[in-house]
């Protein structure tokens, strides 16, 4: 049977990021925005009000604002592993761009998709997985048939 579901890979982290100091992954936003279109006011009022404050809170993020006549209002991300992302803001509120711009903020630019198990190594042991009785006598594990068993409470 082919595989028909949504795509899966293997639980991993991006560019081992956890394991030293944080990067972010997003590099690069630009807002694209008409400077008279009623679609694109929430996006001027985000720009007149909030953009300073996410570029202080996020000083390794470039940010670029592109005023252009009659476009569609948009926001296109770029992140470190080279994936662009584009989101079209049209009649958001400012409040609803500033969120948008903080959930592609904290994204890693990998697509979201179903993760087949919640571990996974890239160096297997030859040994088997551990379990309670990995270190313990083997006496422990067997018992003989007929033989009550260690775990019941005794009367």
């Amino acid at each position: 049977m082919t595989g028909a579901g949504p795509p899966s890979r293997f639980l991993k982290s991006v560019l081992r990021n956890g394991l030293g100091r944080y990067v972010c992954q997003l590099q690069r936003l630009t807002l694209t925005l008409s400077r008279d279109a009623p679609s694109s006011r929430g996006v001027r009022e985000y720009v007149e009000e909030k953009v300073v404050d996410f570029a202080r809170q996020n000083p390794g993020i470039v940010l670029y604002v592109c005023p252009k006549r009659s476009r569609v209002p948009t926001v296109v991300a770029e992140y470190l592993n080279g994936t662009v992302e584009e989101k079209p803001l049209t009649s958001k509120t400012a409040d609803e761009v500033a969120e948008i711009i903080q959930t592609l903020a904290n994204q890693s630019g990998l697509e979201i998709i179903r993760i087949r198990k919640p571990f996974h190594t890239d160096n297997p042991s030859i040994q088997g997985q551990w379990h309670p009785f990995t270190n313990k006598r083997s006496v422990l594990n067997v018992q003989e048939i007929g033989q009550p068993c260690l775990l019941s409470p005794q009367k």
